[in-house]
């Protein structure tokens, strides 16, 4: 008896322990238009339940250039309703940052949002600025500070390469928070993304700080043009207008995914939470669709199952790519349908058509992404017969 007792003793301490999981981590999104459009209302109202907070640009300042305001849809972010902290965007590249005039545009843009309905729940400056001017920039953020109200939280993005400098905790003192952000074209061999060194960020980041921080990471890809000295340029959501060929570098979901679990099991002392760059529209071709998003802050399984549907009328079929999964999925290599006395045939934009007396092989011209839960259509064909059955999607 006393064996069984201990045993169940035993039994009963290690489902205790197993029940003390970590606390989920909050997730957040940037919502990063400049323009907003129509489009706007469905990532909205798909995004509200898998996250909790709309950080949206609000105004940006660039050198040599006026302020730029973002063109919110404030009736859409009022019926919204998720908490909304206002972005200040403040390109790195300014020589300065006037105290003054700064702080009266961010105080102006506060005001009008409010005029509209709007309530800020906090104030983020965006400034990547360089280890040298971080001086500079805390002060400029201790005056900010003592000009919003108390109430109103202050949160900076910011850089890995602050680590190196003596001077952050003293920026760091001058704000509630600070937004991580691991995501960067630093160095193009090195991709969008590297999820071990986002850790070792992450973990600096929380020996450092004594208030909640958050890690900014990646939804989307980017793509890089050389220009005229040979430095790359890069082209994300806003296209640039010169030729050239472009090199695409894509935040792999399945990478974010597996850093997220780690996150969440093992996470970096005062990590608050994630936000994630950016709320895609179902016209962003460069960010993840919102269902390989939502999967992958929910830390779902990810899987892409690319298959093929034929609409047929009167002989004429149309062929649809499908992917019914939760993963983007690339456009595949060549896909290849059995079909008998076929009169006629081609194929659309991306693809390549050659036609055999009983098969028909299309070939990819160019790289694209099928979208989790989408379809594209890559031609057509009019055949006597086509057999669903016999064709294939190779990758």
């Amino acid at each position: 008896m006393r064996l069984g007792y201990s045993i169940l003793i035993t039994v009963m301490l290690l489902a205790g322990c197993e029940q003390r999981d970590a606390p989920p981590l909050d997730q957040q999104l940037y919502v990063w238009q400049r323009q907003w459009t129509p489009a706007h209302a469905a990532a909205l109202r798909d995004s509200r339940n898998d996250f909790s907070t709309l950080r949206v640009l609000a105004l940006q300042a660039f050198p040599g250039a006026d302020w730029s305001r973002a063109r919110i849809d404030a009736a859409l972010l009022k019926s919204d309703g998720r908490p909304l902290i206002a972005v200040i965007r403040l390109d790195g590249q300014l020589k300065a940052l006037d105290q003054q005039q700064v702080t009266a545009q961010i105080l102006q843009v506060i005001q009008d949002w409010q005029a509209q309905g709007l309530t800020v729940q906090g104030v983020e400056i965006d400034h990547d600025a360089g280890n040298a001017r971080l001086p500079d920039y805390a002060k400029f953020l201790n005056h900010l500070r003592s000009a919003l109200p108390v109430s109103l939280p202050l949160s900076i993005t910011a850089l890995p390469a602050w680590l190196d400098s003596a001077q952050l905790p003293t920026l760091l003192a001058a704000v509630d928070s600070s937004v991580l952000q691991v995501h960067a074209v630093s160095d193009p061999r090195r991709g969008l993304f590297d999820p071990e060194q986002a850790r070792r960020w992450a973990d600096a980041w929380g020996k450092i700080t004594s208030k909640p921080f958050y890690l900014a990471l990646p939804a989307y890809g980017v793509a890089l043009l050389a220009d005229g000295d040979g430095a790359p340029l890069v082209e994300s959501e806003v296209p640039l207008e010169r030729g050239g060929q472009r090199r695409e570098l894509l935040a792999e979901p399945l990478q974010l995914s597996q850093l997220g679990k780690a996150l969440r099991e093992d996470p970096p002392a005062h990590l608050a939470g994630l936000i994630w760059f950016r709320l895609p529209l179902a016209n962003d071709r460069r960010a993840w669709s919102l269902t390989t998003l939502r999967a992958v802050a929910r830390g779902d399984a990810l899987y892409s199952q690319l298959g093929l549907s034929f609409s047929e009328q009167g002989g004429l079929y149309d062929i649809t790519l499908n992917n019914p999964g939760n993963l983007d999925s690339p456009w595949p290599a060549r896909i290849t349908i059995k079909a008998q006395g076929c009169e006629g045939a081609d194929a659309l934009t991306g693809y390549s058509l050659q036609q055999s007396p009983d098969l028909l092989t299309f070939t990819r011209l160019r790289d694209g992404r099928l979208p989790a839960d989408g379809q594209r259509a890559i031609g057509w064909a009019r055949c006597a017969h086509i057999d669903q059955g016999g064709s294939h999607v190779d990758p």
